[in-house]
């Protein structure tokens, strides 16, 4: 596979973002005139730089507003592509990105549009440069491929060929089949990035809202495979316009990027049967082996679990790790962090294969995780997802492995359960790559994405699941201004009231549900007065749908974490979004009173 990517995609000045480029395995590199004309350095000496990193320059872009005009606007138009010519053989470029005119245009004629795209093309002939012209989304009056493909066959130049961009396609809803019908010589240039579906403008759409593949809702599988069956040979390369990449380090984004067009080329290829250097098949995950809590104090942590009912099954024999369980719940205490707040630090997942997701998740460029392992333990293979949350793979039993690491514990818990989801959550800067890690590296799928109301704006929520549904990722994206909400581990028992009222009884101090969700509730669902009654007696929250009944409650949040205890009745198969408000207003009310007690005590 033959790769690059558009210097737009990343933040930093043009040196940062070639370096960039060249450590995260591009092969080569589409330079943006507005990053070259910003840059101190000089073409030469960026030719240089990139040479010496082993990067190509595939593409110089764009050159804007060059058709469609009148005779004296064209006769600037190749003044101006003249002096352009200069840059690009001073960078050692040979390929130039001209866009349809969405400025200057005053004619629809494809002849008139032709030619001039021929007189432009014959004027860079004499420099050795090629020309790939591309049919913008809002083009004054080329904005279909299958247009800008008619018009380069009129101009019949062998240095003028098409760039094909699959935002500029799919956006407008163009059927991409037709891209098989153009020659594949003729396709001088292809560039890639996914969207999320949204009802907007689409300069607006494109110039902020682009993604990487794999990340929004482009069936980008099919369009590659189009190109592909055409005959294109040359790179795939990424463009994409957003304010979030733009802003984040560079060397991350870059590495991100090119784990998209892994994904994508892979999947592609899967998807037609086609052979060729492939990565490893995602391994289906079949369960949650543990949730790992990290901090310098746990002790809060053990109570809340002890008051759960969950059972203490012993300290680790070489290290400062506790584990506790209930049924097939596991929850792995590591004092080893020295953070002062606890947070979920790493997730455990059963799979068939746990050397082959390993090599999946390294072929795909995701940093493998440290963990100390001394003779005669449990070597679990791991790697750190983009916020630094450890996934391990294990694919032997783990009552007959790594659990019997731990001594001095009791197997018997006050009741059974499993890991129902854990619900992550990420900072704007995060979630893309979080979703896209989940996808390629974990092998889930998403969900449609959700909006829940917060006391601090919308939550945007994305589930991302495997395709059983018996291992679910809920993840939040935090509005930019608010702080990211904390994470929590939900547990599905057979008997939430039952499981409270034990936990009561054993001193437990639910999250605090306000009356009026119970007055909302009686509105709502017509509930009978006792198992009202129940609910807000323990602090319990309800949802109902077609399907099924869901009845829930949260412990308080320690540092950054709290556990969730649910029931599912029948096929109910949500979250309780409902009452997702409720609790968000819930915690931040708890929050703000616990720091006013420490703000007074001081």
């Amino acid at each position: 596979m033959n790769t690059s990517v558009a210097t737009v995609c990343l933040s930093g000045g043009l040196v940062e973002k070639i370096h960039a480029c060249a450590e995260a395995g591009f092969d080569g590199v589409e330079i943006m005139d507005a990053d070259l004309v910003a840059a101190p350095e000089s073409p030469e000496e960026i030719r240089a730089l990139c040479d010496r990193l082993g990067l190509r320059i595939d593409l110089f872009q764009p050159f804007r507003d060059a058709e469609g005009v009148d005779d004296a606007t064209f006769a600037d138009t190749l003044r101006r592509a003249g002096a352009k010519f200069d840059v690009m053989e001073r960078l050692g470029a040979d390929h130039m990105l001209v866009c349809s005119n969405v400025a200057t245009a005053t004619t629809g004629d494809e002849d008139v549009t032709a030619g001039q795209l021929a007189a432009l093309a014959d004027l860079a002939a004499e420099r050795g440069i090629r020309i790939a012209y591309e049919a913008l989304a809002w083009g004054r009056f080329v904005d279909d491929y299958r247009v800008a493909w008619r018009i380069v066959e009129k101009a019949d130049r062998p240095n003028l060929g098409l760039c094909l961009d699959s935002f500029h396609i799919l956006s407008r809803g163009h059927d991409p089949s037709a891209i098989e019908e153009i020659p594949g010589e003729q396709i001088f240039f292809l560039q890639l990035a996914d969207a999320p579906a949204l009802d907007m403008d689409v300069l607006q759409w494109s110039r902020h809202h682009r993604l990487f593949p794999g990340e929004g809702d482009f069936d980008l599988t099919g369009f590659l495979g189009h190109v592909l069956r055409a005959g294109y040979r040359g790179p795939l390369s990424l463009e994409v316009f957003n304010d979030t990449f733009r802003q984040t380090d560079v060397v991350r984004t870059a590495a991100h990027a090119r784990r998209s067009l892994t994904w994508l080329a892979d999947r592609t290829a899967t998807e037609n049967g086609w052979s060729g250097a492939r990565i490893r098949e995602a391994q289906h995950v079949t369960g949650i082996d543990f949730v790992e809590v990290a901090g310098a104090d746990l002790r809060d942590v053990d109570e809340v679990l002890g008051q759960l009912g969950f059972a203490f099954r012993g300290r680790h024999r070489s290290k400062p790790v506790r584990l506790w369980t209930a049924g097939e719940t596991r929850i792995v205490l590591d004092e080893q962090d020295r953070a002062e707040r606890p947070r979920l630090s790493g997730i455990g997942l059963t799979v068939g294969d746990a050397r082959a997701a390993s090599e999946r998740a390294a072929q795909l460029g995701a940093p493998a995780a440290y963990r100390r392992t001394y003779r005669g333990e449990v070597e679990l293979r791991a790697v750190s997802a983009p916020d630094g949350t450890g996934i391990y793979w294990n694919d032997r039993d783990p009552e007959g492995s790594w659990i019997r690491e731990f001594d001095g514990g009791d197997a018997h818990a006050g009741f059974t359960s499993r890991v129902d989801h854990v619900n992550l959550s990420y900072a704007w800067q995060e979630f893309d790559e979080a979703v896209l890690f989940m996808s390629s590296v974990v092998g889930l799928g998403a969900r449609q994405a959700a909006e829940v109301p917060g006391p601090r704006g919308l939550v945007r929520s994305q589930v991302m699941r495997s395709s059983d549904g018996v291992v679910r990722f809920p993840m939040n994206l935090a509005p930019p201004t608010a702080p990211v909400p904390d994470r929590h581990v939900a547990i599905r028992v057979d008997d939430a009231v039952a499981v409270a009222r034990r936990a009561r009884e054993r001193g437990l101090r639910f999250l605090p549900i306000p009356d009026n969700a119970y007055d909302d509730l009686r509105a709502r669902f017509a509930l009978d007065a006792p198992f009202l009654d129940t609910l807000r007696e323990l602090g319990l929250l309800y949802d109902r749908d077609a399907d099924g009944e869901f009845i829930h409650f949260y412990t308080p949040t320690i540092g950054g974490l709290f556990i969730e205890v649910v029931e599912r009745r029948g096929a109910y198969d949500g979250y309780g979004a409902p009452g997702a408000p409720v609790r968000l207003q819930a915690q931040r009310q708890l929050a703000r009173t616990r720091q006013r007690w420490t703000e007074g005590a001081a």
